[in-house]
Parts: structure tokens; sequence; C-alpha cells
């Protein structure tokens, strides 16, 4: 298996009646996009957009070549380790890890951790994988 060539990762919960304040409280953290559903937001790109439902996410950098095991426990490693708060969120609202796989050829691979996946699961966590196959113009 070759080596991912980058990689994206963030963390995210969604929920119509979501108030993205309550969990910047409880995880002690600011979030990437905290916005009520309604309101507008802009992209990493800048767009503006109006929320069709509550979300609250925090990014990790990209990694070139791809290390997502890394960038999730970066992640969870910068927020409260209150498990019932988070247990409380993922039950509330669709709590989930986003991870991108950006691949450069037709086969790549990532590893995570038995760690990792034990701090996913006791946090309450889906695990979302986007898999994004080469473009083609090599």
């Amino acid at each position: 298996m070759g080596t991912l060539h980058q990689s994206a990762a963030s963390i995210g919960f969604y929920g119509d009646d979501l108030n993205p304040e309550e969990l910047t409280e409880a995880f002690a953290i600011e979030p990437s996009v905290g916005v009520r559903a309604g309101e507008p937001w802009r992209t990493a790109k800048g767009a503006e957009k109006i929320a069709r439902r509550g979300s609250w996410r925090i990014r990790a950098e990209r990694r070139e070549p791809g290390d997502l095991d890394t960038q999730i426990n970066e992640l969870l490693d910068r927020m409260s380790n209150d498990f019932q708060a988070w247990r409380q969120f993922s039950e509330r609202y669709r709590g989930r890890i986003f991870c991108g796989l950006f691949m450069a050829s037709g086969n790549e691979g990532v590893t995570l951790r038995s760690k990792t996946l034990g701090r996913l699961a006791e946090r309450g966590l889906l695990i979302d994988f986007d898999i994004y196959a080469p473009d083609g113009e090599e």
C-alpha cells in the first residue's frame, strides 16, 4: 500500500437547533466555523452562504503526505476531555470526524491506530471518509 498523498480532517456537529456557543463553551475552543441554522457564514474560500442547519466545526491543517491519524489526535488534544459532554452532543447532533483522503495514484492507503479509534468511540463520533481519486492530469 502506498502512502496517502494528502489528508484533511475536521470534527463537526450538525443539527437544526444547534447553538454553537454551547459547544464552544463545553469544548473550551473556538471553532473554525460556528453558525446557527439560517445565519450567514463564509467558506474557507471566502464565499458567503446561509446555513441550512446549525454547525460547529474545527479543522486540522492539511497534511502532505497524508497523516490522518496525527491530524485526528491533534484535534482531540486541543479539545476538552469532558466525555459526558462529547456523548451528549454526539447524541443530540450529528457528531462526526470528517476524513478527506486525496490520492495521487491508484494504490494509496491510510492507517488509524486502535488508540485513535478508541478516542473517537469514547466520544461517540461517527467517522466519514471522503476519498478523492487522482485527477488524471499526470
